[in-house]
């Protein structure tokens, strides 16, 4: 239990230092993009601003993760962050679709083209700076606290880092007398948000379809075993993924003249190093076999 209160404490440290920097930095982004009149850097805001109501998905997603058991849910509430990365996933793609509709207005002559102010091409270089440093920042604490939620805004920053590259290359080409760049820009970034959705909602759903662990965490599973004494042999490892945590059924050959006690013993200590060695684990079942060669 003192892991996941720790767990949560920190989560909702991240995120509220996420809301604060999003929310000064949008509102710095949209009046660039107004007084410098640039398409481009008023659809970078809005992708900055829907980061704030995605990182209040993600706290209330880490917050119902962390309840304990219950008698309607026995195995937990991991999974509601996997609901809360698909709802965030969504607000990612309406927001995309948004912006590139927008674009595709004024390059098709449905708005008119006008060449962005420098103060639009200032706003995206801060933009990207300051973006990918929350990427990074809140990628550190999504792999330390085994986030997928976290994990999930993390690459929302870096989304809105790539959009205000985008938004950089457009505004420069419009200031140098091609102002279309501008509006295609803004297409650009639709595609890039787009992509980061249905990389988060892929993930997500890999998790809520108890898709097993990568072939490398397994095999290192099985090297874990084979360190406890007593183990002849691996029969079997079958992994499944519940939320950010992972339930383990694992088959193991000993020593068939061995007693209950002994047996139970080594079951004990296969399931303890399973925990140690690999902290997501939330479950481990060890089922003995009588060693056959």
């Amino acid at each position: 239990m003192e892991r996941k209160i720790d767990r949560q404490k920190t989560a909702m440290k991240v995120s509220w230092i996420t809301i604060a920097v999003n929310f000064v930095l949008s509102a710095f982004k949209l009046a660039a993009g107004i007084i410098a009149k640039s398409g481009a850097m008023v659809s970078d805001a809005v992708h900055s601003a829907s980061d704030v109501l995605s990182t209040f998905v993600v706290m209330a997603g880490v917050k119902i993760s962390g309840k304990k058991a219950d008698d309607s849910h026995p195995y937990g509430h991991e999974r509601m962050e996997c609901v809360a990365s698909i709802f965030l996933a969504a607000i990612l793609t309406v927001t995309g679709i948004g912006i590139g509709i927008s674009g595709i207005s004024k390059i098709t002559g449905g708005g008119e083209l006008t060449v962005p102010g420098v103060l639009a091409l200032v706003a995206a270089a801060i933009s990207i700076m300051v973006k990918e440093l929350m990427f990074w920042y809140t990628r550190h604490y999504a792999k330390k606290l085994n986030s997928g939620a976290l994990m999930a805004d993390a690459w929302h920053h870096r989304s809105d880092a790539l959009s205000s590259v985008g938004s950089l290359i457009g505004i420069g080409g419009a200031l140098l007398g091609v102002p279309i760049l501008d509006p295609i820009a803004s297409v650009v970034i639709c595609l890039f948000i787009i992509k980061a959705a249905f990389d988060i909602a892929k993930d997500a759903f890999d998790k809520m379809v108890d898709k097993s662990c990568d072939s490398d965490t397994v095999e290192k599973m099985k090297e874990s075993v084979l360190q406890v004494e007593g183990v002849k042999r691996v029969d079997d490892i079958k992994t499944r993924l519940f939320g950010d945590r992972i339930y383990i059924e694992a088959e193991i050959s000993c020593d068939g003249n061995l007693t209950l006690y002994k047996s139970h013993d080594i079951a004990e200590q296969v399931h303890d190093k399973l925990e140690e060695a690999f902290p997501a684990v939330k479950h481990c079942t060890v089922h003995i076999n009588p060693f056959e060669e």
